[in-house]
């Protein structure tokens, strides 16, 4: 079992839940190394002095703001203090339907475990949520940030999906996209029947990392000397002049894709 991140108590109304957050997801992807490329070392970063150029150990560096040409260094209680509250505390500020948050503020989630003591009361917050269909909304700190999330019940666990906050999502103003069509289009109707046509029930298990798999076989061929096949992909864009031929074309028979 992986080391929790965090170790605090959810608060739900007047009741508090002692808890352990563990981190939900693992990566997929084959650990690279950086490599000099004449004699394959390894390359190392270091955390260097500025001013005498050595290397500085990890016990003896702080955190600093630079206020007025000066540092203020900031120690770990420093940051409890800010808020002890939240430092120690999930607390539950409403319940919303999951739905009214859009998918663009999701960040990441991580698994709540329980403490003993507090095993019933988190089963009845877990089974409350998922009779309810909603969601708790909720802010705390971890690792001296200050993090907005959401509590909702997965199988037999709740988990906490942390959220980014409303200014941290960019301006779509430099974006450039053409104006939504106001008028039905005959594309338009014939892209609805394609993806009408292409409608299943999503089920996650039939999604695999293929590419790090094939990656893995590339790395092996190389150690063993087998001459790799290279490929090249053209990328083929679609002409409006063409676009409604395309899309008559696509409602052919289905050929499901290999993911």
């Amino acid at each position: 079992m992986p080391r929790s991140i965090w170790t605090g108590a959810i608060s739900f109304g007047l009741v508090n839940i002692p808890i352990k957050i563990y981190s939900a997801v693992q990566e997929s992807t084959l650990d690279l190394d950086m490599l000099d490329s004449k004699d394959h070392s390894n390359i190392r970063f270091k955390r260097v002095n500025d001013n005498t150029g050595k290397e500085v150990p990890y016990k003896d560096i702080v955190r600093g703001y630079r206020m007025n040409g000066e540092y203020v260094v900031i120690e770990k209680e420093d940051f409890e203090v800010a808020d002890a509250v939240k430092t120690k505390t999930i607390d539950i500020q409403c319940f919303v339907f999951e739905k009214d948050i859009d998918s663009i503020y999701y960040e990441q989630p991580y698994f709540l475990e329980p403490d003993k003591s507090g095993e019933k009361a988190y089963g009845i917050l877990r089974d409350s949520l998922a009779a309810s269909g909603k969601v708790g909304v909720t802010t705390f700190v971890m690792r001296n940030r200050e993090a907005l999330a959401i509590l909702k019940p997965y199988e037999k666990v709740i988990v906490l999906n942390r959220i980014r906050f409303e200014e941290e999502i960019r301006s779509m103003e430099d974006i450039k996209a053409p104006p939504k069509n106001k008028e039905k289009s005959k594309e338009l109707t014939m892209a609805l029947k394609l993806i009408e046509q292409l409608t299943e029930k999503f089920d996650i298990t039939g999604y695999k990392d293929t590419y790090t798999s094939k990656l893995l076989k590339i790395i092996k061929d190389k150690a063993t000397g087998k001459p790799k096949k290279k490929t090249k992909l053209k990328v083929v864009h679609t002409k409006t002049s063409e676009l409604m031929d395309a899309l008559e074309a696509s409602l052919g028979p289905r050929k499901r894709k290999a993911s």
